[in-house]
């Protein structure tokens, strides 16, 4: 054994709402065992430290071919939502819905509120510079607990030690 703590730093590249809680989830386990956790959002995962897209991320059953509604609550056996209908008006809003709702039921938190948990609880999080002069974004654009505009090299150099995982 090691006297080092151990470090977790997740990259968050996808802004949906299905791919914001693996980081979230796991980040939180990991703080609940001791583990020091770091978080850096990058490309569309700005979407979930953006304050004013966080409250409006969605899930998109376009290409999504896992996209398995029975897991949600919709009866509908073994099948999908064939891409076809994806591209209907309303789905991606109808997905989002029973999405958010199924992850209501099972009381899990809003993004938002599980980003400030994660915050209080110690979590590290950073913005990818490239990524915010990318999309002309501020630091004043983030929601509370984001502590820098770091570049990928900064984050690599302050990540030394950490188990990487790229979401």
């Amino acid at each position: 054994m090691t006297d080092k703590p151990r470090k977790i730093a997740f990259i968050c590249s996808k802004g949906t709402l299905d791919m914001a809680y693996p980081a979230l989830i796991m980040g939180w386990a990991a703080l609940g065992n001791g583990i020091e956790v770091t978080l850096f959002f990058t490309f569309w995962g700005m979407d979930l430290i953006n304050k004013h897209r966080i409250d409006h991320l969605e899930l998109a059953p376009v290409a999504n071919t896992s996209m398995k509604m029975s897991l949600m609550g919709v009866k509908t056996g073994n099948l999908g939502i064939p891409n076809l209908m994806g591209v209907l008006p309303g789905m991606t809003a109808f997905a989002t819905k029973l999405m958010r709702d199924k992850m209501n039921e099972l009381d899990v938190p809003p993004v938002r509120e599980f980003m400030q948990m994660l915050a209080d609880a110690g979590a590290k999080m950073y913005a990818c510079k490239m990524s915010v002069d990318m999309m002309d974004l501020k630091k004043e654009d983030f929601v509370d607990g984001v502590e820098a505009i770091v570049t990928a090299a900064e984050f690599i150099e302050m990540t030394e030690d950490s188990q990487i995982i790229f979401i």
